[in-house]
This record gives structure tokens, sequence and C-alpha cells, in this order.
């Protein structure tokens, strides 16, 4: 896997998909997604439902980027 970002501060970031405030992920569109989501992401099938969900909260970032650049 690529290079995982630490973040710095003792709050950590908020991930994209499961929403909470963790210390370790990537950036996807200036959007944080914690290391546990991704791997699950990443291990989950197309035809689980879980996956849905997943397509779901990503749009999002990809709708975040659109009004930063707005």
């Amino acid at each position: 896997m690529g290079k995982y970002h630490t973040i710095q501060s003792s709050k950590g970031e908020k991930c994209l998909i499961c929403e909470q405030n963790k210390l370790e992920g990537i950036h996807l569109f200036q959007s944080f997604i914690c290391l546990e989501c991704e791997r699950e992401i990443i291990n989950t099938k197309t035809n689980d439902p879980k996956y849905q969900y997943f397509v779901y909260q990503m749009a999002k970032a990809r709708i975040l980027q659109e009004r930063r650049q707005a």
C-alpha cells in the first residue's frame, strides 16, 4: 500500500467514511479516510451491501472538492 499520513493533532482528523476522528489515514480530494476504513473498502466485495455505503460516502469527497473549487 501507499504512504499513510499520521495526523499531528492529538484529536486526529474526521474520517469521511466512519465520521470518527482518527490519527492515521489517507487524503482523497482533500478529504480524510482513516486506515481502518481504507482497508475495509479494499476488502469489501462489490456485491456486499456495505460497498454501496462506501460509494455514497466517497461521493461526498467529490462534492466537497467541487465546492472548494467554486
